[in-house]
């Protein structure tokens, strides 16, 4: 097995703030925006940025947390039993609101769609807009495209791209693992 590393470290930082100054530069103050992270690996970074927002601006935006178990169009497939379910905190209305959907990879844009669907039992938002951590460009299977983007990556669908947060791995960093045969 052959790991790459692909961002950590101060890299790994400055990429968070970067993309947190971009959601500043096109929401401003907030006054109409969400931020929702998906679990389970997600709302780490959704919660980053709303701690990065709120440092650069003093701004808090709202932040929730979405399952999409039940959404998911593979959910029978793969026997997944309710216990295997995580939370959904969303405690504010997002009818009429601009949603950023967050989750930290981008591969094959099923979570994405399940996401979507899962909002829309929240009422109708008036945009979403996507923001991944890592966008697996080349391996989609329903065309969904981020808005925001902290890297991208030219993977194949047998290497692995993993993401540890210092809240639950100790470390923060991209990894791109490749199986040797």
């Amino acid at each position: 097995m052959k790991q790459s590393i692909l961002l950590d470290g101060p890299k790994f930082q400055i990429t968070l703030k970067r993309l947190s100054q971009q959601l500043i530069e096109n929401h401003g103050d907030f006054s109409n925006a969400v931020i929702i992270g998906i679990q389970p690996r997600g709302t780490y970074l959704a919660e980053r940025l709303v701690q990065e927002i709120k440092e650069m601006t003093g701004v808090q935006v709202p932040l929730g947390i979405l399952d999409i178990t039940f959404y998911r169009d593979d959910f029978r497939m793969k026997g997944a039993s309710p216990l295997a379910a995580n939370s959904t905190v969303i405690d504010f209305i997002i009818e009429g609101k601009d949603v950023i959907l967050v989750d930290d990879v981008l591969w094959t844009g099923r979570t994405i769609r399940s996401a979507m669907d899962a909002i829309q039992a929240f009422g109708r938002a008036n945009r979403i807009e996507l923001m991944v951590l890592v966008d697996r460009r080349f391996s989609r299977q329903i065309p969904i495209q981020p808005d925001y983007i902290g890297i991208q990556v030219d993977s194949i669908d047998s290497q692995k791209v993993i993401v540890s947060w210092k809240e639950v791995d100790d470390n923060d960093s991209i990894v791109l693992i490749t199986e040797k045969k």
